[in-house]
Parts: structure tokens; C-alpha cells; sequence
């Protein structure tokens, strides 16, 4: 599938009330970063959504998600040596997050991540990877969906309402 056919297939999507397909977060950092990793998790996975504009239905609840890899202090380092960042990876499908969505999500999620670990000047060496993911390249229950999938099984939710 061409860029152009991709972009005309994420137009469709966000013309359905403004939806959008399911975010993945990973969120690394050295171990005793953060107290409470099953808030972060929650937290960092709401705000994607709210980012993502997606309905506030279970489809989209129950399967964007938010993963805490804690990482030995001496797994983590930069040029200078200092281990104390964090890597943020938000995978979404291609095309979802237009550019000021980008610089939303990105600082959201910086300012999270710093409040979760008590530390403002976190944000200062917080790094968020937004990664698109190819069409087809969304797993669940054991089937590639693609985004017309997702889509369509949003509006079957939406329509048992």
C-alpha cells in the first residue's frame, strides 16, 4: 500500500467520530525509578488515548496498554556515563499522530513520567520514540488486523451500545 492510499485510510479513520487505532507504550528505566508502575502504566495509556482521540469504549481500554521494563542501574547509560534517563516508546499505527498531536503526546507523556518518579528535571532527560507501525501490523487474539479491522470492530462495539 502507497503513502497516499495510507493517508486516505487514516483521513477514513479519523472521519469515524475521530478515531483512532490502539497505542502500545514501553516505557525503560533503571530499576527504583518510579514507586508506582501501575499507575504510570494507567496514566501514560489515557493520555495516548486522549491524544489518539479514540472512543471511550472497552475494545480501546482494554487493549491500549502501557508496559514498565525495569532495567538494572548498569543496563542503562549515555555517553557521559549517567544512567538516570528514561526511554519512552509509543508505538502507534502510520499517519494517526499529526504533528501537533506529536508535541502533545510528547510533552504529556515527559510530565507524566517526571511526576511518577517525583523528579521534575526528569523531563530534562526523558526521551519519547513515537514509532509508526505498518498497516497489518496490529496483533490481537492471533490475527494481523488491519486498520479497516480495527475500524470495524470499533463501530460493532459502538453500535451495541
Amino acid at each position: 500500500m502507497g503513502r497516499a492510499e495510507w493517508q486516505h485510510r487514516c483521513d477514513d479513520y479519523r472521519n469515524f467520530k475521530g478515531d483512532k487505532l490502539v497505542p502500545m507504550i514501553d516505557v525503560y528505566a533503571a530499576e527504583g525509578t518510579f514507586s508506582n508502575k501501575h499507575d504510570l502504566a494507567r496514566d501514560l495509556a489515557a493520555a495516548v488515548m486522549r491524544w489518539e482521540k479514540v472512543p471511550d469504549i472497552s475494545m480501546f481500554r482494554n487493549n491500549t496498554a502501557a508496559f514498565i521494563h525495569d532495567l538494572p542501574a548498569d543496563a542503562v547509560s549515555n555517553v557521559a556515563g549517567d544512567s538516570n534517563y528514561v526511554r519512552v516508546q509509543v508505538l502507534t499505527p502510520i499517519g494517526v499522530l499529526d504533528r501537533d498531536k506529536q508535541l502533545g503526546v510528547v510533552r504529556e507523556l515527559t510530565d507524566i513520567v517526571a511526576a511518577a518518579a517525583g523528579d521534575p528535571e526528569l523531563t530534562e532527560r526523558t526521551w519519547v520514540l513515537i514509532t509508526e507501525s505498518p498497516e497489518g501490523g496490529w496483533g490481537i487474539n492471533g490475527h494481523a488486523n488491519t486498520g479497516a479491522d480495527i475500524v470495524a470492530a470499533a463501530r460493532r462495539e459502538l453500535a451495541g451500545k
